[in-house]
């Protein structure tokens, strides 16, 4: 089965949610991105965030893993149904990422993709090149992110 026979261009889905509790930020953050208004309620108070607020790498790394969930629990919807699931991965990149809005302690997150197009690879018969639109909002509706990216599917 291809994408193009599961999603139709413009096609938008709901993918999950993520909340970011102060726990998780300061965990990721202590980790990867330690800039104070990350780590450190206090001291974010002091920044132009006047809060402490998720880092934008964060909020990357919960739209994967919100995808990562949503693409395994379709895989196995397909299989019950009797059906392969398009082969996806690796992804050759992503282009026009914006955080659009801070991301604060205990604002949840949904995320959504849309199926922007997909075309084959001259050079590697049987494979295509996916793009999709990558996008989340928090509880008020409001866009907190947004990018493309591309994915490799193969038969």
């Amino acid at each position: 089965m291809r994408m193009t026979e599961l999603y139709t261009v413009g096609e938008k889905i709901e993918i999950g949610s993520y909340t970011f509790t102060e726990e998780r930020i300061v965990h990721f953050a202590t980790r990867f991105d330690p800039q104070r208004f990350h780590v450190d309620r206090e001291a974010a108070k002091h920044t132009l965030f006047g809060d402490l607020c998720a880092s934008g790498w964060h909020n990357c790394a919960a739209w994967m893993r919100t995808f990562l969930d949503y693409w395994m629990a379709q895989s196995v919807r397909l299989a019950k149904e009797g059906l392969a699931a398009p082969k996806l991965g690796p992804s050759p990149g992503f282009e026009k990422l914006q955080w659009l809005k801070p991301v604060f302690v205990d604002e949840t997150i949904a995320y959504s993709v849309t199926f922007l197009s997909s075309r084959p690879l001259a050079s590697r018969p049987g494979w295509h090149l996916n793009k999709i639109l990558n996008e989340g909002v928090n509880q008020d509706g409001v866009p907190v992110i947004r990018f493309e990216s591309s994915v490799l599917e193969f038969e």
